[in-house]
């Protein structure tokens, strides 16, 4: 996955994240406060009494004030509310309601209530798959593929079938672990320049990259090597610089035999060797691929 890629993906989340918590967390106007009241609430505000206060009392002539309060303001107090003449049975006054709050258990769910929570279980769930997933990319691959050990096959029956009769090396290709096995001889070893961690059995497993940028090295039948399309960095069958601008040596894994003479392969030691200053493989043999 490329950086330009986790970057949106993460700024997707981001405005995602900053949109969920503005919609969640809207405050009502203050136009909407009767909306957005319980209904007992509202009931309750249009049932209350209306107290007027009254005007300062008036002065008299000779500086007292008269405690009677203006003409044309009535006080009108709790206590002075008359009560209706008749009340009939099956009539309540309205100071006897009790509005008593429903438990929340069994309170309806309203709209808002609704999309906030499901806004915010989409998005936990959203950020947990998200999650995963870059935990899943970023967890190293232990039991197999490229990075672990791979089981290249028998030892015995890997040479037979890549050094053929004539002399001719036909280099056994290992997908999941992204290698070429090649065989060596004995005197071919000798004159190489070979760590004992990189052979086995007489066999080597070479890193299909090329060491110059990157590319997949292709073998060459024609000239028993490896010749690189990109950029004409050329190796021997051992995988030994011969021409080009690679800076070393194809790089090697390290190898070994077990008790059951399988050819193991540790795709996650590679060896890396400068250019060889003595070739153990004869190159070219033959006309060159690129």
């Amino acid at each position: 996955m490329s950086d330009a890629l986790v970057i949106a993906i993460i700024a997707i989340g981001v405005l995602a994240a900053a949109g969920v918590f503005a919609v969640a967390f809207r405050r009502p106007t203050k136009d909407d406060w009767e909306a957005n009241a319980p209904a007992g609430a509202r009931k309750a505000d249009k049932g209350a009494i209306e107290v007027s206060v009254p005007e300062p009392a008036a002065e008299t002539a000779d500086g007292a004030s008269d405690p009677t309060p203006l003409s044309g303001v009535a006080v009108i107090t709790q206590d002075t509310v008359a009560a209706p003449a008749e009340v009939a049975d099956d009539e309540v006054s309205p100071a006897e309601i009790v509005y008593e709050e429903t438990p929340a258990d069994e309170q309806a769910v309203t709209r808002r209530n609704f999309l906030k929570k499901a806004t915010f279980t989409t998005f936990f769930v959203w950020l947990a798959t998200m999650g995963a997933g870059y935990l899943s990319f970023m967890w190293p691959k232990v039991k197999g593929g490229f990075g672990a050990d791979i089981d290249a096959g028998d030892a015995t029956e890997i040479l037979s079938q890549v050094l053929q009769a004539d002399g001719s090396v036909t280099p056994l290709f290992i997908p999941e672990g992204r290698a070429y096995v090649i065989p060596l001889t004995d005197e071919q070893l000798a004159a190489s320049e070979f760590e004992d961690t990189t052979v086995a059995s007489g066999l080597v497993a070479l890193f299909q990259t090329c060491v110059h940028l990157g590319c997949r090295v292709p073998w060459c039948s024609s000239s028993q090597g490896f010749e690189c399309p990109c950029h004409g960095s050329k190796y021997t069958s051992a995988g030994e610089y011969f021409a080009g601008p690679a800076p070393r040596n194809l790089d090697r894994f390290i190898v070994s035999v077990n008790d059951d003479n399988r050819l193991i392969i540790s795709t996650g030691s590679i060896v890396a060797t400068p250019r060889a200053q003595a070739k153990g493989v004869e190159y070219p043999q033959g006309p060159s691929c690129i």
